[in-house]
């Protein structure tokens, strides 16, 4: 059987609260699943519910079962949700032994997971005195160590630095070229961007999109140019006047929607507003994300409040 996590009509309430609505997906091997959400979606909420630390109506089955049926969960699915969940006192090593001897897992793992996640000089220094970003490859270390087809990280590179951020988005590429099944909770966009394969985004708890990324980009690309131009006034007057739809992007560059990229050159032309560059727009994940998450957020600043 191929390793997957489903989900199917999963609902949580707190009280008259509703967490999680009628949520259905799956999370299959080969490839880089990332869920993500704005702060209060639900995502936290289903992954304790995906691990049976929270009750819940529908059903999620992990590789068929439900998680409390695994008969050796830790070599079916390792899940890192709170890197501070470790008692301080422990050493990093006699930590990933107690996850070992509880699951009865071979105690060499442990040196081979710390290895694999760059703590093998800190093996025996308490937890208490690790850094976020020492006690988050700890974390990661304990998700490994039962060898599971199955990864589920929250956060992963929070508190990480950039060399650590770069090692968590390679790491879990590596996982998926394997065959392995990542799903993983993040809000660094910039870096699921270069790492996930597959989306599932939620929005106030309920699922917004189940996509692949390169389907999500191109849609929020859709039709429109962007032109590098020093007179950025000028230009947008004159898209404007010949029937587009300008607005400005970034410093000197402006985004038009509703004219070909012969009909931008040539209304430049005729008002004679100079361009430097003029391409197809590519979308990050950031703008197809805040684009389309924006009637689905729970919590949002308001720009009035900052003045």
């Amino acid at each position: 059987m191929q390793s997957t996590i489903e989900v199917n009509g999963l609902t949580k309430r707190y009280g008259q609260a509703t967490a999680v609505d009628n949520v259905t997906f799956a999370v299959r091997p080969g490839e880089v699943t990332a869920f993500i959400g704005p702060n209060g979606a639900g995502k936290s909420t289903t992954m304790r519910i995906i691990l049976g630390l929270d009750s819940a109506d529908g059903t999620v089955l992990i590789n068929g079962s439900r998680y409390r049926d695994l008969d050796d969960p830790l070599r079916v699915i390792g899940a890192l949700l709170d890197a501070n969940a470790v008692h301080p006192g422990r050493t990093a090593r006699n930590h990933l032994r107690w996850l070992a001897y509880t699951n009865s897992i071979p105690a060499a793992r442990v040196d081979a997971v710390l290895a694999q996640v760059g703590l093998s000089s800190v093996a025996n220094k308490r937890v208490g005195g690790f850094s976020l970003g020492m006690r988050q490859r700890l974390g990661i270390a304990g998700a490994l160590l039962g060898d599971p087809p199955i990864l589920m990280f929250d956060e992963p590179g929070n508190g990480l630095d950039p060399e650590g951020v770069i090692w968590i988005r390679t790491f879990m590429r590596e996982l998926a070229a394997a065959g392995r099944t990542v799903f993983v909770s993040s809000h660094l966009m910039s870096e699921l961007e270069g790492t996930a394969d597959h989306l599932l985004i939620m929005g106030v708890g309920r699922l917004v999109a189940d996509i692949s990324m390169a389907e999500l980009l191109a849609g929020a690309s859709g039709d429109r140019i962007d032109v590098r131009t020093p007179q950025p006034t000028e230009a947008m007057t004159a898209l404007a006047n010949a029937g587009g739809e300008a607005s400005t992007l970034t410093t000197g560059v402006i985004t038009v929607r509703g004219l070909a990229g012969d009909q931008v050159a040539a209304a430049l032309a005729a008002a004679q507003v100079t361009f430097t560059e003029m391409r197809a727009h590519q979308a990050s994940l950031e703008e197809a994300y805040l684009d389309l998450t924006r009637n689905v957020t729970e919590f949002s600043a308001s720009p009035e409040a900052a003045t």
